[in-house]
Formats: structure tokens, C-alpha cells, sequence
């Protein structure tokens, strides 16, 4: 179970990391953090770039890294916005490959105390993964 003190220390690194955000064109920056079961943080924000569809959004930037460090078991995000912005299917998609249906996913506020918390299976209903590549293809 993650606690409430992982929960204010995964906020402020991904507010942290919001302030690192390369944001031109939207001029909307976004800072994740991700909690790895092993304990370890990784941290994100978004990367814009001119041609659009090879920007990358905070979230993936995040679980990423930690996926590069060899992190395979994730049980919190938090993503960081100026108006509690969520997650993007995509990367709903991305963190469920490497999260349970009870981990955790916080939206916080970049100025104040605002914030809503989900539970995986609450943000992306039915997902899709691996278990569902795993069925023989009836033909």
C-alpha cells in the first residue's frame, strides 16, 4: 500500500519536474513521477516538438525510465498540471503494461492542494494486455 507521505513526495517531484517541462508550442507543462514497487522514483515532463507526433507526454517519459533502469512492477503515478489535466489513453495504456489494477494514480495541482486520486482499474475500465495476447486466435 503506498502511503500518504509517498504520495506528498511523488507530488513534489513531479511538480519539480513540471518546471523542467519543453513546452513551446502548447505552453502546457507536465511533470510525472512514477513509484517503482522496489521503492525507487523516476520522473518525467512533457517534451513538445515542432513536428508534433514526436513529442512525448510527462507519463511515458516517466515510466520510461524507470522501464530502462529495469523497473517492471509500478504501483503509483502522479502527474502534475495547472488544471488537474489527465492522463492520456496512451499513456493509460503504457503505465497499465507495468501496473496492477490497484495501483494508484494521483492528479495534483501545480499551485494548491487540489488533487483526485484513481486506482488503475478505474482509469482505464477493461484493459488490454498481455493476458489477452496469451489466448490462441480462434480462426
Amino acid at each position: 500500500m503506498t502511503k500518504n507521505r509517498d504520495i506528498e513526495k511523488l507530488i513534489a517531484l513531479a511538480r519539480a519536474a513540471r518546471k523542467r517541462a519543453y513546452a513551446p508550442y502548447s505552453r502546457y507543462a507536465v511533470g510525472a513521477a512514477v513509484l517503482a514497487k522496489s521503492g525507487k522514483v523516476y520522473t518525467g515532463c512533457n517534451i513538445e516538438n515542432a513536428a508534433y507526433p514526436s513529442g512525448l507526454c510527462a507519463e511515458r517519459v516517466a515510466i520510461f525510465k524507470a522501464v530502462s533502469e529495469g523497473e517492471r512492477e509500478l504501483v503509483a503515478m502522479v502527474v502534475v498540471t495547472s488544471n488537474l489535466g489527465s492522463p492520456c489513453g496512451a499513456c493509460r495504456q503504457v503505465f497499465s503494461e507495468f501496473a496492477d489494477d490497484e495501483a494508484i494514480i494521483v492528479l495534483a495541482s501545480a499551485r494548491g492542494k487540489r488533487r483526485k486520486t484513481y486506482r488503475m482499474r478505474e482509469i482505464l475500465p477493461d484493459r488490454f494486455g498481455a493476458r489477452d495476447l496469451q489466448r490462441k486466435p480462434s480462426v
